[in-house]
C-alpha cells in the first residue's frame, strides 16, 4: 500500500531554509557576545578629602662653640747682669797707626793685576755665545746662503744608488773675524751625507761677525742642509 503525505505536513521542504536560519540565528549570538559591553554605574560621590594640618618643625639653630685661643706666654724676664771690674785692671788704649801714603821707596808689585785683567781677556775672547745683539750674517742674507749651498752640494753616488736623502744640521763658531771654525754635525743622517755636509759649511766664505756690547764676538750657529733625490 502507498504512503501518501499531506504536502503541508513535509518537513523535508524547509530544511534548508531553517538550517540557513539556524545559522543565522547563532552567527548573531555569537556576534552579539563578543560585542557586549558592561558600563560601570557612574559614582554618586569621590569620598571626602580631609585637609590634614602640617605643623611647621621648628629647627634648632645651632652655632659652633669658639674656641678661645690660649693667653700668650709671659715674655721672659730681662734680668740685667753687671760685672763688677777691680780697679787695678789694666786697659790697653795704644793703637797702631801705620802710614798708607807711598813715597818714592814704596814698591807696588802690579804683576798679579796684569796677570788678572789677561786672563779675564782672554777669557772674554774665548766665550762662544749663542744669541747675541747683532747674530752673524752670511754676505747677501739667507737667501744668499741657500743658493750657495744648493750650488755646492754634491749629492754623493752611494747615497744615490742606495736611496738615502734626509735633512743634516751641521753647527759651527763663526769667529770674531767671521771666519767659520769648529763644524760638527749636531743630527746626521747618513756617514757619507754628513761628510759632504761637513765639506760644504768649512768651504763657506766669510760672514759679518756678530757683535755684542760693540765688539765682535764669537757666535754658535747651526744651518740645515737638506739632500733630496729628484
Amino acid at each position: 500500500m502507498e504512503l501518501k503525505k499531506s504536502p503541508k505536513a513535509d518537513l523535508e521542504k524547509n530544511k534548508r531554509i531553517l538550517l540557513m536560519l539556524g545559522l543565522v540565528v547563532a552567527l548573531g549570538v555569537v556576534l552579539l557576545a563578543f560585542e557586549w559591553k558592561s558600563r560601570p554605574s557612574a559614582a554618586s560621590s569621590l569620598g571626602n578629602l580631609e585637609v590634614a594640618e602640617v605643623e611647621d618643625e621648628v629647627i634648632p639653630i645651632t652655632r659652633q662653640e669658639q674656641v678661645q685661643p690660649p693667653p700668650p706666654p709671659p715674655p721672659p724676664q730681662v734680668v740685667e747682669v753687671l760685672k763688677i771690674v777691680d780697679d787695678n785692671v789694666d786697659i790697653l788704649d795704644d793703637l797702631s797707626m801705620f802710614d798708607s801714603e807711598a813715597d818714592n821707596e814704596t814698591f807696588i808689585d802690579v804683576a798679579p793685576v796684569i796677570q788678572t785683567v789677561k786672563e779675564e781677556k782672554e777669557e772674554e775672547e774665548a766665550q762662544v755665545f749663542f744669541i747675541v745683539e747683532e747674530m752673524p750674517e752670511f754676505p747677501g742674507g739667507e737667501a744668499a746662503l741657500r743658493r750657495f749651498i744648493a750650488n755646492a752640494i754634491k749629492y754623493p753616488q752611494i747615497a744615490q744608488e742606495n736611496g738615502i736623502q734626509g735633512r743634516v744640521y751641521i753647527q759651527f763658531v763663526v769667529d770674531r773675524d767671521g771666519s767659520v771654525t769648529q763644524a760638527s754635525v749636531a743630527r746626521g743622517v747618513d756617514p757619507s751625507l754628513d761628510k759632504e755636509a761637513l765639506r760644504v759649511v768649512n768651504s763657506l766664505p766669510k760672514w759679518k761677525p756678530g757683535m755684542q756690547r760693540g765688539k765682535p764676538v764669537k757666535v754658535s750657529y747651526t744651518v740645515p742642509i737638506n739632500f733630496q733625490l729628484q
